[in-house]
């Protein structure tokens, strides 16, 4: 499984670099740096934050399977205290006949389940505020003014940049089916 993994990444990583320098040349054939300055300025902030997100994602969905696992080592059974939180349906209350359920604990157990929002929203909030994407969109907005107060902004261009890393992956995606 890590071999495999390893193997899509430098695949992945190669069709980037292949592209890139392909589109390069086209550039410098055609004696246009303006473009190649937007194009690799674009492209490398573009990779960056690809990495950052791929790794903040990586990071959270750890995290998940470790909070999973701390979770099921506590030998609760999770699902049935989502289901009956007051042991209504157990066996041994089902099995007793003179126990009927009170009117607070049917109340209580018709009440609709209540979803996590907090926790997720924490969750997903450390994916979306995690230092390296930060430095990545930091990266993006310097490399943008960089280009504009010095007049090289060519935005055709600079988008052009943005669109390498996407249909790149697009490219591994339909090679890999």
């Amino acid at each position: 499984m890590v071999i495999i993994k390893k193997m899509m990444n430098k695949s992945l990583f190669k069709i980037f670099v292949i592209i890139n320098v392909l589109i390069s040349l086209i550039c410098i054939i055609s004696d246009n740096y303006l473009w190649l300055l937007n194009i690799q300025i674009s492209f490398i902030s573009s990779f960056i934050i690809s990495l950052a997100t791929f790794y903040s994602y990586k990071k959270n969905i750890h995290n998940g399977i470790k909070d999973k696992i701390e979770q099921n080592n506590e030998n609760i059974d999770s699902i049935d205290n989502i289901e009956d939180p007051y042991d209504l349906y157990s066996e041994e209350v089902l099995n007793n006949e003179n126990r009927a359920p009170n009117a607070i604990e049917i109340k209580e157990a018709m009440k609709p389940i209540k979803q996590k929002n907090l926790r997720n929203l924490k969750d997903t909030l450390f994916t979306f505020v995690s230092f390296f994407r930060i430095f990545a969109y930091f990266l993006l907005i310097i490399g943008f003014f960089y280009l504009n107060n010095n007049n090289n902004l060519h935005i055709y261009s600079y988008l052009f940049g943005f669109l390498i890393v996407p249909f790149s992956s697009m490219f591994i995606q339909i090679k890999n089916n």
